[in-house]
């Protein structure tokens, strides 16, 4: 503020924090902002423009400009500087307004007058609240001092609103932030639909003071908190458990030259001095840095956003004494809403979620895959939904279309129960078949079997009617413990999944790791294509002592029953015939030892690249089973990252190219004689499962969930007339997909 000492501007915090903590209406409130801000600015106009909607600005109160024009005059984002600063999250000063770049002109405020205009965004942590603008008849350029003070005060109204100054006591017309329903379109992960109430996995840090009384005290406060932080930053780096080189070493030593930061402290103190408080003044340079970093094109200056992000949270809950369990109790129907999670803290709330939906994430990240285990909804890529949301809201989750609506109008929510009413409606028709073989009218005995990966999942075979486990992730037991687990630990835990099944076959695929899912005990690989890098069998041969274990594991917990265990990640012949010695070199060890053996020893490959489809049929021999993994398959063959959203979904399954793919791997399974399943999320697919039925592939493995409805489809088709209407329309090159849902419809 030009030439005013810092107490000026404390006094004007002060007057505000009073004017907000008053009773009354939220008009009047803002009305006495302005007319104070505008005066202590020695300018003509302020004026405060809040999100109606988010896309949507409104005028909710003035200084200077037309009266009337409150409420009316609405803008979008970036339209006008004012939409413009919004858009942005950064400041427009100008002495020449009409001139600037995306100036727009509103007749009805009476604006024409001014020439010179500052407008600061009214923000917090990511979050867009809306925009303080100050303006004159004068055409001169804001001090560098004046737009400096205008965001600390945009910073003080930013958390006055988040604690609901706002909301007035008879005046409903006044936008708030978490007020207004919220639709968030995300990539649906895993399917299903909830209805719940939010909870945060990390609730955001309330700051109930943002105005400091005694810059000294507040000062001390703040170099007391960052003191502690370095000190805990510090140790996390000289922890003995981390190793002393690699690549996470880097990772942790710029996280500490970024706490240890001088200039960071010291627009911290800045702050403060004209007249924040401590948690007030973190909040405003996280604001603020994030706004910045958001942009930024260099990939490494946008992973700082999330240094700095971590680092401002941790000294805020150090200032606040609020730390992650805030003593809130979790509601009913709870639906998880994080940034991002580790699988072992989604394993920790288990069961008591009814879905997940994440910002970052991915449809093969470790979240998704307990999410699989837990069948619970969860919807990734749901941008900003963290700094929308508040512990209790109501919230529906949409797995299938990856949608989210937060604090959803009434007539949502009920079209919404009704989608829920009629899934549950179907699912009960579906458990009348539960014990009826999945046979079709033509005679053909399929096989449907549930994947799996946890214990938890073992009971949804009785109750889906699944005839066994056609894959078992064992990954996960790796991915959700600090350490690697101990052999007599994955013994006991296979011997239960045995004991769970009760006699039906168990098929375990050995540890799947890399790409997405990386263990937290290795050091990470720095891959420019991870997906079609060193993982699965490729660090399993490399890395020979954790498979040796793996496979000494299942063994043994397969004393005097069948053992079925799969190879993932085949490219070609000699990765299977490597892995296949490994695991009779085990056998004969465990028998050396004197040890009790598995009554019979089944091993089968994961056809999951497009290579191993041309393998001479010698190969397919050397298996007692090959399982196709259509995920990874498709994705490599249609060269579509299946984690990209923008290609994920654009090849079809059911195309000519991928069906003559899986006509040439049936063709050499029925030369071999060996059993061929289908495994992934198109098994589960009614239309896709009827396909592949009908080509040939009579084993077919997905989640519990799917059996029902499958099998439902499966007792009512007739696979020789489905077969005709699949290879006319083939020979009439029309889609696959619409020959079969036309089939279908007739049913």
């Amino acid at each position: 503020m030009p030439h005013r000492k810092d107490s000026d501007s404390r006094k004007l915090l002060r007057r505000l924090r009073d004017i907000l903590a008053a009773p009354g209406a939220s008009q009047d409130r803002l009305d006495q902002i302005t007319r104070h801000i505008a005066d202590s600015m020695g300018a003509e106009v302020c004026s405060v423009y809040l999100f109606r909607d988010p896309e949507t600005l409104e005028l909710c109160a003035t200084q200077g400009l037309r009266p009337d024009a409150v409420h009316k005059t609405r803008l979008r984002l970036g339209e006008g500087l004012v939409g413009r600063v919004a858009r942005s999250g950064r400041p427009v000063n100008t002495a020449n307004a009409p001139a600037e770049r995306g100036f727009r002109f509103m007749p009805e405020t009476g604006e024409e007058v001014f020439s010179s205009f500052l407008g600061v965004p009214i923000q917090r942590v990511g979050e867009k609240v809306g925009v303080l603008v100050v303006q004159s008849r004068e055409a001169r350029q804001f001090t560098e001092d004046d737009v400096y003070g205008l965001e600390v005060v945009a910073m003080v109204l930013a958390e006055m609103a988040e604690l609901g100054a706002f909301l007035g006591n008879a005046d409903d017309r006044m936008p708030l932030a978490h007020r207004f329903p919220g639709l968030f379109r995300g990539t649906g992960a895993q399917e299903g639909a909830a209805e719940g109430r939010v909870w945060l996995h990390e609730s955001r840090v309330v700051i109930s003071n943002p105005v400091g009384d005694d810059p000294e005290r507040e000062r001390a406060r703040l170099n007391e908190g960052v003191a502690l932080l370095r000190e805990k930053v510090d140790r996390m780096l000289s922890d003995s458990d981390v190793d002393a080189a690699g690549d996470h070493v880097e990772v942790l030593e710029a996280y500490r030259l970024f706490a240890h930061s001088r200039s960071w402290l010291k627009r911290m103190e800045e702050d403060i001095d004209l007249g924040l408080s401590a948690e007030a003044a973190v909040e405003k340079e996280q604001s603020q840095a994030r706004a910045r970093l958001e942009k930024a094109a260099d990939p490494y200056l946008r992973d700082r956003l999330h240094d700095l992000d971590d680092l401002s949270n941790r000294l805020l809950r150090i200032l606040t004494g609020q730390g992650k369990d805030t003593g809130a109790e979790m509601p009913e129907n709870p639906i998880l809403v994080a940034r991002n999670i580790g699988p072992a803290d989604l394993l920790d709330y288990g069961r008591k979620l009814k879905g997940v939906v994440l910002e970052e994430g991915s449809v093969g990240s470790h979240a998704t895959i307990v999410a699989r285990a837990l069948a619970i909804p969860l919807v990734v890529h749901a941008a900003r939904i963290t700094t929308e949301a508040l512990n209790g809201d109501a919230i529906l989750i949409d797995g299938d279309a990856g949608i989210v609506h937060l604090r959803p109008e009434e007539s949502v929510a009920n079209a919404f129960r009704d989608k829920i009413a009629m899934q549950a409606e179907a699912q009960k028709r579906y458990a009348g078949l539960r014990d009826l073989p999945a046979i079709t009218r033509c005679g053909t005995l399929m096989s449907l079997s549930m994947n799996a990966g946890l214990m938890a999942d073992l009971p949804s075979m009785e109750s889906s009617g699944a005839e066994g486990v056609g894959l078992f992730r064992t990954e996960l037991q790796f991915l959700t413990r600090p350490n690697v687990p101990r052999r007599s630990e994955l013994a006991a835990l296979y011997t239960g999944v045995m004991d769970a099944a009760k006699g039906r076959p168990v098929v375990f695929r050995t540890l799947d790791i890399g790409s997405d899912k990386v263990l937290p005990y290795m050091k990470p690989q720095d891959e420019p294509n991870p997906a079609m890098g060193w993982r699965a069998i490729r660090v399993g041969l490399d890395k020979r002592g954790i498979l040796r274990m793996q496979l000494q594991a299942l063994i043994r917990a397969a004393v005097g029953r069948p053992l079925h265990i799969m190879f993932p990640f085949i490219a070609e012949p000699s990765e299977f015939v490597a892995a296949h010695r490994m695991l009779m070199d085990e056998v004969a060890r465990e028998q050396r030892l004197g040890h009790g053996l598995p009554s019979d020893l089944r091993v089968g490959t994961m056809l999951e690249t497009p290579s191993l489809v041309f393998a001479p049929v010698s190969f397919f021999r050397s298996c007692d089973f090959v399982s196709i993994g259509g995920n990874d398959l498709k994705q490599f063959f249609f060269a579509a990252d299946r984690e990209n959203e923008r290609v994920r979904r654009r090849y079809d399954t059911l195309s000519e190219p991928f069906l003559a793919l899986l006509e040439e791997v049936i063709g050499r399974c029925e030369a071999a004689d060996v059993p061929l399943s289908f495994c992934g999320e198109d098994a589960g697919r009614p239309v896709e499962a009827l396909t592949f039925a009908a080509l040939g592939i009579k084993r077919l493995s997905m989640r519990p969930a799917s059996v029902g409805p499958v099998k439902h489809l499966i007792r009512r088709t007739d696979l020789r007339d489905l077969r005709v209407r699949i290879n006319e329309a083939r020979q009439n090159g029309k889609p696959v997909r619409r020959a079969v849902t036309e089939y279908l419809a007739q049913l």
